[in-house]
């Protein structure tokens, strides 16, 4: 089982962003976190929670780094009965929010992994993504997590955006390798409705050619592809455990859980959720609901598709992928292995 923490609360909007974050209710933090004890006690319950049952811990956002380790503290004391051994606990962060103090509290709290949001080192490019640092703040931020003790560091960087060249993400790319990360994600710029880049498509430009080079490059660094935006010489149990379709709790407004057959949905209002963090809407995933999720997911990521989920003409379509050289077949699993192709061929199949 997996659990997340959703901080909804964010120092600056970026203009590509969707995520269920605000600028404008930092004074609503301590409640916003005492909801969420709230919350988690309540799905321990629902999830029939044992010791040691949490394999990961992700804290996302938002921006993470706003609040306070203090504000973290109760959280923490209450999850750590249900921690697993050698449980991956994570931490998204901001290079401008992400002191040295943030950094050492949350490290003492049990943060044992770091996910610095970076995007780029280019002042150009920060700029119009509307980032609140710069490239010297980034990489303090980085050697700070090493100094403090963090042994897990990654940090993301977003490509397919307009103006990006060859030499403007190589030099993002030998900055990053010259830092103390083992984790790299690349995510291409993705147009949202209600951003400010919704009424400027342009403003995202992938280039498959270009993507292609950008991923070789990222793995000639010797930072191997485990999904079509994550590399690293380490694999983050947490993305693993979604890929992997495990259960995992989620709490905080706009964040989902799942278990079993069942999705959650807190309410995505701050307020609304700072009043009743009971207020859960659920669905129930169909079999075929589940097959879909699995194809698409087990594609696009070192996962893979079992053989078993499959029916006599998506077995057919599978084997003929692997004949081209398309798909590997191994212990009765089909992989990918060209990420790229993963949403044409998962539509192939099925």
């Amino acid at each position: 089982m997996l659990l997340y923490i959703h901080i909804p609360f964010c120092d600056s909007k970026c203009s590509y962003c969707a995520f269920n974050s605000y600028v404008d209710k930092f004074h609503l933090k301590e409640h916003y976190m005492e909801a969420l004890c709230t919350q988690l006690a309540f799905e321990l319950k629902r999830f029939s929670a044992t010791p040691k049952a949490i394999e990961s811990l992700f804290i996302g956002g938002g921006t993470p780094s706003t609040v306070s380790p203090k504000l973290y503290k109760k959280i923490f004391e209450m999850s750590k009965p249900y921690f697993g051994d050698n449980i991956e606990i994570t931490s998204e962060a901001n290079p401008n929010s992400a002191t040295f103090e943030w950094l050492e509290g949350m490290f003492e709290l049990g943060v044992n992994r770091i996910s610095f949001g970076v995007q780029s080192f280019n002042k150009d490019k920060l700029k119009l993504l509307n980032r609140a640092h710069n490239a010297t703040q980034a990489k303090e931020a980085i050697l700070n997590a090493e100094k403090v003790g963090f042994k897990n560091i990654s940090l993301d960087l977003i490509y397919a955006t307009l103006g990006d060249t060859k030499a403007l993400l190589e030099n993002d790319l030998v900055t990053a390798f010259s830092l103390p990360i083992n984790h790299l994600s690349a995510y291409a710029l993705t147009i949202e409705e209600g951003t400010p880049f919704e009424s400027k498509p342009h403003m995202s430009k992938e280039r498959l050619k270009l993507t292609s080079w950008l991923f070789k490059k990222i793995g000639d660094a010797g930072f191997e592809q485990y999904e079509i935006s994550n590399f690293g010489s380490y694999r983050s149990t947490h993305n693993l455990g979604y890929w992997e379709y495990k259960d995992y709790i989620g709490l905080g407004s706009g964040a989902v859980g799942k278990l079993g057959p069942e999705r959650y949905y807190p309410t995505p209002s701050v307020e609304e959720y700072i009043k009743n963090p009971l207020n859960i809407r659920s669905e129930t995933l169909t079999l075929e609901d589940k097959k879909t999720e699995r194809i698409f997911l087990g594609l696009r990521s070192c996962v893979g598709i079992s053989k078993t989920i499959l029916n006599s003409n998506e077995l057919k379509k599978a084997y003929l992928l692997v004949d081209e050289k398309k798909l590997i077949l191994q212990n009765d699993t089909f992989y990918n292995n060209d990420y790229l192709l993963s949403d044409e061929i998962a539509l192939f199949i099925y």
